[in-house]
């Protein structure tokens, strides 16, 4: 809390009882900087718990300081006003010190705090009336200072069965009972008794020693208890470092070819390649299909490699069919412009290996609609031409079920029909028309 001088000084203050009031808290006000206000008042507060420990007189002074040193603040800034409203009304306490500290409550005139002052504590006992003492209720004073009341602390089990730091000695004579004290020091590690004549060192090392809490019972909390210990739990103590040493059979392996590889596919999505270097690709891939995976072929790519080199995209997605990839090759392909090589490397696909109906009936449709999109005649009949004999292609080899797609095809050579190859595949569908039906 405070040091032992500070302590002693302390107490020669609360001791001045001749002295006025506003003599003394200037001298308090002096000695002690304003930093150390607060901690000087919770040991004045300290003091004030225990009756026995201070005469009526210097409880009185106790009281005036703990008030004046924040009366030049609002009342709600006071730290100590529900103390002094508690004392105020303690029933237990002599008059004059109830009516003592209501007065300095309610002297919020100035007139009335400066006729306060100018008095010392022995005057004011001594003029004290009590007959003619009226004093408000607690309910009264708090209302008056309800700003600054802080609400009731929580007290547990444990600081109600706290032991104070002083408590009387019952060997002591009741006459002397009042200054004589047994201090529960834990500091001290015993009881040493003390008498009438040290009755200001006992309370200065009461103020240095002490704190405000007291003794309280230790809350003896038991550990909880342990886990019993599983079977390899404790593994990572002890290690086993018996590892089997594994051979890297890729680590030395020659890795050209598979960047000759990948240098031919980048060539191929720029350019056609030579038919040398083409034949190099197909050999490559055919005798290692894994290859495919690593010779920088990506969905983004395939539209460029189809429209340079057919022939190499058809070898790579064929090599790429279980791959789990393979759909984002499929979407890129029929979401791609049409063109001859794209429907070459169609027909190829669907010759080679059994291609999704949904992939074929969706790309059968994307090549309908592109040939009605175009505006340019020539264009457009050169497209329609290779878009019929694709169809009589896939027709013929029984790669895609006439039935799906009858009515949207039909439709395709009625407004083409000006076009050759148009009227021959009008004339194929009805043909098979008539077959199913004669089946039937």
């Amino acid at each position: 809390m405070i040091g032992f001088d500070e302590s002693k000084a302390l107490f020669a203050l609360l001791s001045s009882d001749k002295r006025s009031l506003e003599v003394i808290f200037s001298e308090f006000s002096s000695r002690f900087p304003r930093d150390v206000h607060f901690r000087i008042c919770c040991s004045i507060a300290m003091l004030l718990e225990d009756k026995n420990l201070l005469d009526t007189s210097q409880r009185l002074i106790s009281f005036s300081i703990l008030q004046q040193t924040y009366s030049s603040q609002p009342p709600s800034s006071n730290p100590f006003i529900s103390l002094l409203i508690d004392a105020a009304c303690d029933d237990s306490s002599e008059k004059v010190e109830m009516a003592f500290i209501q007065h300095i409550l309610r002297s919020v005139i100035p007139s009335n705090r400066k006729e306060i002052l100018e008095q010392s504590v022995s005057d004011y006992i001594k003029g004290f009336d009590s007959s003619s003492c009226t004093l408000l209720q607690k309910e009264e004073l708090k209302l008056q200072h309800s700003s600054g009341l802080q609400p009731e602390p929580y007290t547990s089990i444990f600081k109600a069965a706290a032991v104070e730091n002083v408590i009387p000695d019952p060997d002591i004579p009741s006459s002397c009972d009042s200054s004589l004290l047994e201090l529960n020091s834990p500091i001290s590690g015993g009881k040493p008794r003390v008498g009438c004549g040290d009755k200001d060192s006992a309370i200065a090392g009461l103020l240095k020693n002490l704190s405000l809490e007291g003794l309280d019972p230790q809350w003896i909390r038991p550990g909880p208890p342990r886990l019993p210990v599983l079977d390899g739990e404790l593994v990572w103590l002890n290690p086993d470092n018996s590892h089997e040493l594994l051979w890297d059979y890729g680590m030395c392996a020659d890795t050209s070819r598979g960047a000759a590889v990948r240098d031919l596919i980048a060539k191929a999505s720029k350019a056609p390649l030579a038919p040398a270097q083409q034949e190099q690709v197909l050999v490559e891939l055919n005798n290692d299909p894994k290859l495919v995976y690593h010779c920088g072929l990506t969905p983004r790519k395939l539209p460029e490699l189809v429209e340079h080199n057919p022939l190499i995209a058809v070898e790579c997605l064929i090599k790429l069919m279980n791959s789990p990839e393979i759909p984002e090759y499929f979407t890129v392909l029929v979401n791609m412009e049409m063109s001859l090589h794209s429907m070459e490397v169609v027909n190829r696909l669907t010759t080679a290996v059994e291609l999704p109906t949904e992939f074929v009936h969706m790309y059968i449709t994307n090549c309908i609609s592109s040939c009605e999109g175009i505006k340019d005649k020539y264009m457009q009949n050169r497209l329609v031409r290779l878009v019929c004999v694709f169809l009589q292609s896939l027709i013929r080899n029984k790669i895609i079920n006439v039935q799906d797609l009858f009515i949207e095809v039909q439709a395709f050579c009625i407004e083409f029909s000006r076009i050759r190859e148009a009227a021959g595949l009008f004339r194929l569908l009805k043909a098979l028309e008539t077959q199913e039906q004669l089946k039937c």
